[in-house]
């Protein structure tokens, strides 16, 4: 049987605020801060997850016409450049191919625009659009999104074409009935808050209240719909201690190896079975 491909949505400057591909600074040593994407490239060239998955492109929807991107982009770029960071090491390759040929951009460009002003609405409309073309050039089976801040729409409502197709890994548990539920862009920042006996009631202000404090954390695979990592969970994995004097960076390097990575491969590995019935 055919390998099913998997098309990896994802942005570069969440993988730059994680110093994806670089060594951070960990409890006054040093490790490497290895990103989701890595971790797949190194899974589908050594794993059996390589039998059922091609990998056949790396999107990224960041803007190199927004000075807001390209300042968050600084120290990296928008692609690997002589002298910069990038965010895997120089030379890897998946299946026998350079990943740097597979990166494609399809920046989000209504990101320049005001919440619903018309120009975002169009220009949100817009972008699914050109990301719908290339699914469909890519002929893609599944879509992995990773740290993609944009909430899709058409392309996952029932009775799209790609609706129950496109997951995402989620550095938190998004089950609403888990005490350790953390769904967001801020759910590893909520859970260190937890850790210390806070909770955020206002991100603008970080005005919080006391709580009992959680020492644990995690990761969720899930299908994506059109809410906020409010999709159908197809594994999650709660295997991250946390200390409450982690920075961010310890955290987040944590919850990668002790749950993300293992939630991402064993997702895949069930979504891998799924597939073949529907095929």
């Amino acid at each position: 049987m055919s390998k099913a491909k998997i098309v990896y949505i994802c942005s570069l400057r969440n993988a730059t605020a994680d110093q994806a591909g670089q060594y951070i600074e960990y409890k006054e040593q040093q490790r490497y801060m290895k990103s989701p994407l890595e971790y797949l490239t190194e899974a589908l060239n050594e794993t059996s997850l390589g039998l059922s998955y091609s990998l056949e492109a790396v999107i990224y929807d960041d803007d190199a016409d927004s000075p807001r991107d390209r300042e968050k982009l600084a120290g990296y770029g928008f692609r690997r450049e002589q002298g910069k960071k990038w965010i895997y090491p120089q030379g890897l390759a998946v299946q026998g191919r350079a990943l740097d040929d597979l990166l494609q951009p399809i920046p989000s460009t209504y990101r320049r625009h005001a919440k619903g002003t018309p120009e975002h609405i169009a220009g949100k409309r817009d972008f699914e659009a050109r990301l719908l073309a290339r699914l469909n050039e890519l002929d893609a089976d599944l879509v992995v999104l990773d740290g993609l801040l944009v909430i899709l729409d058409e392309l996952v409502r029932p009775g799209a074409a790609y609706h129950r197709r496109i997951v995402n890994i989620h550095p938190g548990i998004t089950r609403l009935e888990s005490p350790y539920e953390r769904r967001g862009a801020w759910a590893t920042l909520d859970a260190l808050y937890g850790a210390r006996g806070e909770k955020v009631v206002d991100w603008t202000t970080k005005e919080t209240v006391a709580v009992e404090p959680l020492r644990m954390t995690g990761a969720s695979f899930h299908y994506v719909d059109n809410g906020i990592d409010s999709g159908e969970v197809i594994v999650d994995v709660l295997k991250t201690e946390i200390d409450p004097e982690d920075t961010i960076l310890e955290l987040r390097w944590n919850n990668f190896n002790y749950s993300l990575f293992p939630a991402l491969h064993q997702g895949l590995t069930l979504m891998a079975g799924r597939l073949r019935k529907a095929a």
